[in-house]
């Protein structure tokens, strides 16, 4: 092929690029393919199993064969269809699938073991002698699996993600969608206009057809820049609409920087967006026909060859002929001799077959052969009457019809339905709501026809949205003649290839039908037809036609295989949208964290969070100095903590306190307006998984409290329930964790700090016991809300303000409570705290307790329901003895270890005379030795009984004395002063 006059590239702008570490010249506007094409190359690639050379087939996405690595080092990228990538200069491509080179590849030996090789191979192979399968089958295999290769380093590019909001999703920017898009812009919708090309125009730019007298690409200049002159038009290209979910809601792919050299800080942007109604434009895509060795390279759709010409201004040399069975195909030869290339015959074959120029045709002809290693040099043609003859040709256009882009409209499971008309299955009923196919996607081809098509879908959508509809003006053109006599497959001795990329043939299919594989979906599996990188999309129509023959069965009886997305192949990158290194776990920052940093502090993840380990003060020169300081204080004076990472759900609606009940095991419906209470939720078996605390503002108005790690999966769970186990209830959630900063202050003058920020609030037991919360304002007016409860076993309270003041209340706290003595504390001084106290925490809730092992089996009411309840008093549960208990070394010096596990003095180390382990561990400055707490058999009457931890891995014991898990305060009255 040669590059000649015309064409819509910039040929101003000269782009260098190298194929195979050779060098090449194009222009602006190129794809890799149509530059390749340009200058004389053909051959692209190799097929998977037998690696047959293969060129270009098509000029868009479902290209099956010219598979391309691009760029190189960490930024290497294996199976890119040379069709749709953009040249830019500088591009660096590479074939793959070949050893040593693309010309000679040793590999190619596997074409002449094809009779070993056929469908079903690896299923009948494999299978024995069985202890071959992990030793030589299945390294083999996966030696031999894939087609280009990744460079395994970290990929250097940035990835993004967005969301988009519109009343019409237009997919695809041809005829149907412009005038869909026109229609809806005009009409004051809010329109998002997705297409996979670079530039919008579809099939228009490919064709040599007027509208209004004018070239199509005038008429789609125009149209774009009409849309671009419109607020409420969103104009997406390079992006490629992947899949169709729920609720509207549309994947979608917007490459923003693949046609750069350097991508730039935004590689690729995944898009989610939300249509009330979608408009399927995508257009249809050209069928081959099946015929013995059609796969050399030079043999291309013809609707693809007409698209070079006219778009890339690429022409075929030498003697170029036309295989059709329908009326398009003559549309490729007629554009063909206007631009000056010798057609030397159109074999069509329909026995009347119609002339629409000046080219030979060959009526009721086929072709049943070619010849030619690289490149096609000659093909033979055999007439009605079987006689046959070779011809030379280098050129060969096949056009067998058109299959509209349906599958989008599959993705909720729809089944396409047959039309005879034009021979090709058209999008089914039952497909996603909302969604509707235009034009070509909808089996109404030719650009006057889509246009309309266009242009009426989207008046009906925006109608069924009340909204008023003005019509676009459309251009006046006429579309040609589209006759069709379907020919699925030459029939023939020598192999016809079906699907090329995996060198499924008609034979594959034929053997398929021999060995009972007539299911579509055992047809694809047994022969890997569809299966490629293409997904079957020139090869799936055939495949059915051709197990229809053998059935006896119809093409829409034989049936299809499902639809799923993505429509086209998606990046892992961009799936992830750039969550790498940093990003793979993005840290949450609590409001007073620059505050902290300020301080000092070193910083701990939890969870998603980075919180305050804790503030080291000058001296300090052991993490453990600081956190007894921390501790101490807490004890002695009074101390800030920044707990806003607790999850915090508002609860409100007249059935809350019922809702909450179900949601508790015990009971919450009860509790009094400005009141707390401690509550537990259960699993559905009836295992423990969160506590916290449950505050109620209102009658109709509650707070809820949860775990850091749970904040999630609470108010995931509890969505759940409000949607489908109880819907009727009148109950609304809102997670608020983000939306208040809330401070623990605690220790025995924390009223007197409090009442120093507090505006007019009585903090005295009397007005606001133990237990209690309020909303009320601080600092002069500042929003906020109490809570009187503790984690620490002091007097203490929980102060929440609006979460973008947190940093500011704390830095207040710190300087008002100065001559208090006010320390900050981070999460180990907390986890003392805590432990001192025998409060549970996530490594008691670890999904293995129960209520009962907490000693609060109490708290599971036996006087209503709530989810776990009843399973919670399934026998095995309720005989599990274990109970938390405290633990003290007999020897004050020696450690005790989270994870060891308990066994009775003299027992023997073993699984069945484990008795327990111990859940946390820490050093008790209060004390001066370090404690834990732990789940022990009997625990609760066993209290001053000397046991043993065993530490399996460091190979150590420790005798521990059994206490109360309250080391601190086991009255409970400090919090209660």
């Amino acid at each position: 092929m040669k590059r000649i006059d015309g064409g819509l590239i910039d040929r101003g702008q000269i782009l260098t690029f190298t194929f195979d570490g050779r060098n090449y010249i194009g222009h602006g506007g190129d794809t890799l393919a149509s530059a390749l094409l340009a200058n004389g190359v053909q051959l692209m690639g190799r097929s998977f199993k037998y690696h047959r050379p293969r060129g270009v087939l098509t000029a868009g996405s479902e290209e099956p064969n010219a598979l391309v690595e691009l760029r190189s080092g960490a930024r290497q990228e294996p199976n890119t269809r040379a069709t749709v990538a953009e040249l830019y200069d500088g591009l660096e491509a590479r074939s793959q699938n070949r050893w040593p080179s693309l010309a000679v590849d040793a590999l190619a030996v596997n074409d002449l073991a094809a009779p070993l090789l056929t469908a079903g191979f690896y299923y009948k192979t494999f299978m024995w002698p069985k202890a071959f399968w992990e030793k030589l089958y299945e390294p083999m295999i996966r030696r031999a699996a894939g087609l280009g290769a990744l460079s395994m380093a970290p990929d250097p590019d940035g990835y993004d993600r967005g969301f988009l909001h519109a009343d019409l999703l237009v997919i695809g920017g041809g005829a149907a969608g412009l005038a869909a898009a026109l229609t809806a812009g005009r009409s004051g919708a809010r329109v998002v206009l997705a297409d996979e090309d670079f530039r919008l125009g579809g099939r228009m730019l490919a064709e040599s057809q007027l509208l209004d007298g004018q070239p199509a690409s005038d008429w789609v200049a125009q149209a774009e820049a009409d849309l671009r002159r419109m607020d409420n038009v969103r104009i997406l290209p390079r992006t490629t609409v992947f899949g169709v979910y729920d609720h509207g809601i549309h994947g979608a792919v917007e490459r923003v920087g693949d046609h750069l050299a350097d991508p730039g800080p935004v590689r690729q942007r995944l898009w989610r967006i939300t249509a009330k109604r979608t408009v399927l434009a995508a257009g249809a895509m050209e069928r081959p026909i099946a015929f013995a060795d059609n796969d050399r390279p030079g043999i291309m759709l013809a609707g693809a060859m007409r698209a070079y010409l006219n778009r890339w201004a690429v022409a075929p040399e030498g003697r170029v002929a036309i295989f059709t069975c329908c009326d398009d195909g003559h549309r490729t030869a007629l554009d063909l001799v206007a631009r000056g290339v010798k057609v030397f015959a159109v074999i069509d074959s329909r026995a009347e077959a119609p002339r629409f120029g000046d080219y030979n045709v060959m009526r009721g002809a086929v072709v049943t052969g070619t010849q030619g290693r690289r490149a096609l040099r000659t093909i033979e043609v055999t007439q009605s009457d079987g006689t046959s003859t070779w011809l030379e040709c280098s050129a060969l256009g096949v056009a067998g019809g058109w299959n509209p882009t349906l599958h989008l409209t599959g993705h909720h499971r729809s089944r396409p339905v047959w039309d005879a008309t034009i021979a090709a299955f058209v999008p089914g009923q039952g497909g996603p709501a909302g969604l509707a196919a235009a034009g070509a996607a909808a089996g109404r081809g030719g650009c006057a026809a889509a246009m309309a098509d266009g242009a009426r879908v989207a008046g009906e959508a925006l109608a069924a949205l009340g909204m008023s509809v003005t019509g676009a003006d459309l251009p006046a053109t006429e579309d040609p003649p589209q006759a069709i006599a379907p020919l699925w497959h030459v029939p023939g001795k020598r192999r016809a290839w079906v699907d090329q990329q995996n060198d499924v043939t008609v034979k594959d299919i034929r053997l398929a039908h021999q060995e009972n594989m007539v299911s579509v979906e055992h047809l694809k599996r047994w022969t890997t037809l569809g299966m490629a990188t293409d997904q079957g999309k020139t090869a799936n129509v055939t495949a059915l036609a051709v197990m229809a023959e053998l059935t006896g069965k119809s093409i829409p009886e034989t049936g299809t295989t499902t639809y799923r997305p993505p429509f086209t192949p998606v990046s892992m990158g961009v799936l992830g949208s750039g969550d790498t290194g940093p990003g793979f776990r993005p840290r949450r920052l609590p409001p007073t964290h620059r505050w902290a940093e300020r301080e000092g502090a070193v910083f701990v993840e939890v969870g998603p969070w980075m919180r305050a380990q804790y503030f080291p003060r000058a001296g300090e020169t052991h993490w453990r100095q600081s956190v007894d300081r921390e501790a101490l204080a807490v004890r002695r004076d009074v101390g800030l903590c920044d707990v806003t990472t607790l999850g915090k759900i508002d609860v409100q609606g007249a059935d809350a306190g019922a809702f909450l009940d179900r949601i508790y095991s015990n009971a919450m419906a009860s509790l009094k307006v400005g009141r707390v209470r401690y509550g537990l939720m259960l699993r559905e078996d009836g295992i423990l998984y969160d506590d916290g605390t449950c505050a109620r503002l209102a009658e109709d108005h509650y707070v809820v409290t949860t775990t850091t790690a749970n904040a999630g999966p609470v108010f995931r769970n509890m969505e759940f329930a409000r949607q489908a186990l109880f819907p009727d209830m009148d109950v609304q959630l809102v997670s608020t964790t983000d939306a208040w900063a809330q401070i623990a202050v605690a220790g025995p003058k924390s009223r007197a700090l409090l009442e120093r920020i507090v505006d007019g609030f009585d903090l005295s037991s009397d007005a606001f016991p133990f237990m209690a919360c309020a909303p009320l304002t601080v600092a002069g007016g500042l929003r906020a809300r109490l809570f009187r409860i503790s984690f620490s076993g002091e007097l203490a309270y929980e102060l929440a303000v609006p979460a973008r003041y947190g940093g500011a209340v704390m830095a207040r706290l710190m300087e008002l409570g100065a001559d208090l003595g006010v320390t900050p504390y981070g999460t180990e001084a907390l986890a003392v705290l805590r432990i001192e106290k025998g409060h549970a925490a996530g490594a008691e809730l670890n999904g293995q307790t129960t209520a009962a092992m907490l000693g609060l089996g109490r708290m599971v009411s036996v006087k209503k329901d709530a989810i776990g309840a009843v399973m919670s008093r399934r026998p095995g549960m309720a005989g599990d003895t274990r109970r938390l208990v405290g633990l003290r070394p007999v020897d004050a010096e020696e450690r005790v270890v989270s994870g060891a596990h308990l066994f009775t003095e003299g027992a023997v180390r073993s699984m069945d005379t484990d008795e327990g382990w111990i859940t946390s561990a820490c050093y008790s400055p209060h004390l001066q030795t370090m404690i834990g707490l732990g789940f022990l058999k009997d625990g609760a009457d066993r209290m001053d009984e000397v046991i043993v931890a065993a530490n399996p891995l460091e190979g150590s014991e420790v005798r521990l004395k059994v206490v109360s898990a309250h080391f601190v305060d086991p009255e409970g009255d400090r919090p209660r002063d």
